[in-house]
């Protein structure tokens, strides 16, 4: 657990229950974690605000950085709430006007991912969210591309993390990682 934040309250929700598995999604040995019931939910929903805004109080961000395109939804109300500002991290050509970007390897090739060159400037202090750390590779290049943009990294906060894929050891060193739901 992240330092200062609190442990779960009992009126926190059993948010594993609101995962579909779909076996064999995308392929054939995968067992793809759905989110689409815990969206649906307005009171995961509102849970999930809730305990990462717990992960605010831990690590005091000035923005909220949301990785396409699930972490718009997670890190949009979480700005809200917190009445912070909220910066897409997105793929290439999604931006208007002058952007920063960083290629990163992926299992099957690379991708690159795309930031307004002006969205984080005074080095703010920012916090990452996405619905899913797996390999780490895409949450690694976000953190990358909000150093270089000059911003502070201060900690990354993902709905589901697969452990047994090993991504959060793909992630800055010293910058704290929280994940409500884990599977091994």
């Amino acid at each position: 657990m992240m330092p200062g934040v609190r442990p779960l309250r009992h009126q926190d929700l059993d948010l594993p229950s609101c995962i579909r598995e779909i076996p064999d999604f995308p392929k054939p040995g995968i067992l793809f974690r759905d989110i689409n019931p815990l969206l649906r939910n307005p009171a995961a929903m509102a849970d999930v605000i809730q305990r990462f805004e717990r992960v605010c109080d831990a690590v005091r961000p000035d923005l909220i950085v949301g990785i396409e395109s699930r972490g718009f939804i997670v890190g949009a109300p979480l700005a809200l709430r917190r009445s912070l500002g909220f910066v897409p991290v997105r793929k290439p050509g999604k931006l208007p006007g002058e952007v920063i970007g960083v290629d990163y390897a992926l299992e099957y090739g690379s991708d690159r991912l795309e930031l307004q060159q002006d969205a984080l400037s005074g080095s703010p202090r920012v916090l990452v969210v996405d619905d899913l750390l797996a390999t780490g590779g895409t949450a690694a290049a976000t953190g990358s591309l909000v150093v270089q943009a000059g911003a502070v990294l201060v900690g990354f906060a993902f709905v589901i993390e697969l452990e047994s894929l090993g991504g959060r050891a793909s992630l800055p060193t010293g910058v704290p990682v929280e994940s409500l739901i884990h599977y091994s």
